[in-house]
């Protein structure tokens, strides 16, 4: 009777391998089986199974037990097959419909991400309570591919949920609005607030502090503070979730100020705060807040957190405070593989790619293996210091780990390999994938064209909307620009009416200059100035020294002069635009006009900072 209610036939042929040993099951195996879950695995479940007849006879308190412990590990450790081989045991053993063991089972599923079966099981359950509703909602949020059937589902359970006249607690509420805020939809949001108003969970701190959290992340920032205000009773977290939404939404002042409240409420705040604190100024590059807040991370006994120390180190390598950074990550006293990606990552910045795969070497040393951004981090590194050397080094071991799967890293190795010049290696990299999606393709053609292919830059657009990927301005961005540096005026102008008439995109600063370039280096100076002139905002810098190297290759000085004197008020301290037009002067020998830019250039530039050049030999510079 009980394999024809199973949830179906695979659970029936399942063949439960495990071998039994005749010894009672006691709470001293429990506890020694659940004090370490996250290192189990199914053999050591094996060790501690009680005798399955034997057992269900004798003491079904601790088959029960067992089944219940086995699930929780095999939960943590996330392995569907050891959830369905417990399964399939608990229906031999005829203790299935225990309502306990039933949500375990549940709960397993969802964490092991094999949703449909968990869906199954639910639907078969005679009795079901409030643990029930809520896993298969908060499953429905964390196992969906599809955000917006992700949020459909949960919400369809919800309704059942209250048709079958079940409570709901914080557990419920906090899932739906998880649910509201992945795909970033206020409206269902704002009923669920309605709800909790009406049903009195409005002065339950884990809910008010998930609205405030909601409304922050949909980016509804002043319904988050009237949340937050009108809380009675603030900790610590709901705090940290008031200071986390202004950061994330950029309002330094207003994330400080919270953050002072807070202080002045009794609080000093957890490495939650500091980490917030610390980003907000690593994103507006407030090196000077970020120190104070690195004085008080010390002062309150935080710089062993290890997400805290992160943050330091992230803080000041984004700050372009490099030093300081590495003397931070070097005090650490623990790290973890974030510790490391922060430090390689903040050298990637600086463009420094010795000494990021120096510290890569130096994590393997310390038995740290990298992940997927490590890599991508030690690659772009590579390519900013044009090193091909530790790029086929980086490589080898990308495939020798199996991590050429990774998207972010076949785009590092396109982008490293082509900055390095080889833009074969770069090309065999992107024919290894599959399924290429919009950045590596973005990646590949803006690559073909800096190399000067802009006829197989082109090739390669033409595939990839033949395979359905709709181009956003970046690829077009690559396209404008190999167009205009192989001379192709037609295909060029082409493409820029492709991209503003067909598929809607507005032009970008940059794609007004590969315009003006291209009618520029073809020598139709009038067409480039009416594109210059009807451009819906002030031309930038790089537009108008595209222009003005036009007039100087083709002889128009007049146009040129006009393009300076605009030039000069948007950047005026750059010693090159001052060259650029003298240069021009000089040319058709209006010396007067070269000595009044060469002294106005005196007293407005900087000093001339000298250039620098390498050579690399086997490997050194």
């Amino acid at each position: 009777m009980l394999c024809s209610k199973c949830r179906s036939a695979s659970i029936i042929t399942v063949h439960f391998k495990l071998h039994f040993p005749s010894r009672p099951w006691t709470s001293q195996n429990v506890r020694k089986l659940h004090s370490s879950p996250g290192t189990h695995s199914a053999s050591s479940l094996r060790k501690f199974a009680p005798c399955a007849e034997s057992a269900r006879r004798s003491d079904p308190h601790s088959t029960h037990c067992f089944c219940l412990h086995a699930l929780k590990v095999s939960a943590k450790m996330g392995s569907p097959g050891v959830v369905k081989k417990v399964h399939s045991h608990m229906i031999k053993l005829g203790i299935y419909r225990s309502l306990s063991l039933q949500n375990q089972v549940l709960n397993a599923y969802v964490k092991s991400k094999e949703f449909h079966d968990a869906e199954k099981l639910f639907d078969e359950m005679i009795v079901r309570n409030m643990v029930s509703w809520n896993t298969v909602i908060c499953g429905a949020v964390d196992c969906g591919r599809n955000q917006k059937c992700s949020l459909f589902l949960s919400f369809s359970y919800f309704r059942r949920m209250l048709c079958n006249e079940v409570g709901l607690d914080h557990i419920t509420l906090n899932g739906l609005l998880r649910a509201c805020i992945e795909v970033n939809d206020i409206e269902p949001g704002k009923q669920l607030h309605c709800l909790v108003g009406k049903m009195g969970f409005d002065l339950d701190r884990f809910v008010i502090a998930a609205l405030v959290d909601f409304y922050g992340k949909c980016g509804f920032i002043e319904e988050s503070r009237r949340v937050f205000d009108g809380a009675l009773c603030r900790d610590v977290v709901l705090w940290n979730v008031m200071v986390s939404c202004y950061a994330q939404n950029c309002f330094a002042e207003e994330a400080f100020c919270v953050f002072n409240l807070m202080r002045l409420d009794g609080l000093q705040g957890d490495g939650f705060t500091f980490s917030s604190l610390l980003s907000l100024c690593r994103s507006f590059g407030s090196r000077e807040l970020g120190m104070q807040i690195h004085v008080l991370v010390v002062k309150l006994c935080f710089e062993n957190d290890i997400p805290v120390a992160s943050a330091v180190v992230d803080m000041y390598a984004k700050n372009r405070m490099i030093y300081e950074a590495r003397k931070c990550f070097d005090e650490m006293a623990y790290r973890n593989v974030v510790s490391w990606n922060t430090m390689i990552v903040g050298y990637g910045l600086k463009g420094d790619g010795k000494a990021a795969m120096r510290l890569l070497g130096k994590m393997f040393i310390e038995n740290f293996c990298p992940d997927e951004l490590t890599l991508a981090s030690a690659l772009s590194s590579c390519g900013h210091t044009s090193a091909i050397f530790e790029t086929i080094q980086v490589h080898a071991y990308v495939v020798k780990k199996g991590f050429q799967a990774f998207p972010s890293i076949i785009n590092a190795l396109i982008n490293a390999y082509s900055k390095c010049g080889n833009i074969t290696n770069a090309f065999k990299c992107f024919s290894l994938v599959v399924e290429p999606d919009l950045v590596t393709w973005t990646s590949i053609i803006n690559s073909l064209a800096f190399h000067g292919l802009p006829e197989k830059s082109i090739s390669t657009f033409e595939e990839m909307v033949s395979n359905n990927l709709r181009p956003d301005g970046i690829v077009f961005l690559g396209i404008l620009s190999g167009c205009s540096h192989g001379g192709l005026i037609s295909e060029g102008l082409h493409y820029f009416k492709l991209m503003t008439d067909e598929y809607r995109i507005t032009p970008a600063s940059e794609h007004y200059t590969c315009i003006i370039d291209l009618l520029g280096r073809a020598g139709l100076l009038e067409e480039a100035l009416n594109v210059l002139t009807s451009m819906p905002f002030e031309p930038r810098s790089d537009t108008l020294g595209a222009f003005i190297g036009a007039c100087k290759v083709h002889g128009n000085v007049q146009l040129a002069k006009w393009a300076a004197e605009k030039l000069f008020v948007v950047e005026p301290n750059k010693r090159v635009n001052y060259s650029l037009l003298s240069d021009i002067h000089a040319s058709y020998r209006n010396w007067s006009e070269v000595s009044r830019l060469l002294k106005r250039m005196r007293s407005s530039c900087y000093h001339k900072v000298p250039g620098q050049s390498w050579l690399e030999i086997l490997g050194n510079n």
